[in-house]
């Protein structure tokens, strides 16, 4: 029988803060990189978002990229394709990549755990939208272009 106990890996988060500690403002609310690409040879990244308005980005594919939402706190819709759906603390959906979608949070405060996989270049693309000021409409579908989104529709609401 194989010994299945082996070495442990080493945690790649400790504690609340991101593995490199990268935390900033975009759209309306507060980003923190709690598993970043680099940790992951690229495999994936995780945000932990809190939202502090309704609201949340407008309809947008990745053409690289799934996307999956955990809400932690709040309430959410997220429209996935055609379909819109209600989700509340301990649920989680996923948006394949290639099919539009949007999020937005209904609630006055919320939570949202993000995944990208792969991870892409899903946090320069963050980075750079969060140095824009104001991000237009205009500039965030240019912003998207650049890191393979496609912006197709306006935020949910």
């Amino acid at each position: 029988m194989a010994d299945v106990t082996g070495p442990a890996a080493p945690p790649l988060v400790r504690g609340d803060t991101a593995l490199d500690g990268h935390s900033f403002g975009f759209l309306n609310g507060m980003f923190h990189l709690k598993v970043s690409g680099s940790a992951t040879g690229g495999g994936l990244c995780i945000y932990d978002t809190i939202r502090s308005e309704p609201g949340g980005p407008p309809l947008h594919v990745h053409a690289r990229q799934d996307d999956w939402f955990l809400v932690t706190e709040g309430e959410f819709e997220i429209r996935v394709g055609d379909i819109l759906h209600e989700l509340k603390p301990g649920d989680s959906l996923l948006a394949p990549r290639g099919i539009p979608h949007a999020f937005r949070n209904t609630t006055r405060t919320g939570r949202l755990l993000v995944a990208f996989q792969p991870a892409g270049t899903m946090e320069a693309f963050f980075v750079e939208g969060s140095a824009l000021s104001p991000l237009t409409p205009i500039a965030f579908a240019e912003l998207s272009s650049c890191h393979g989104m496609r912006v197709v529709g306006p935020p949910l609401g």
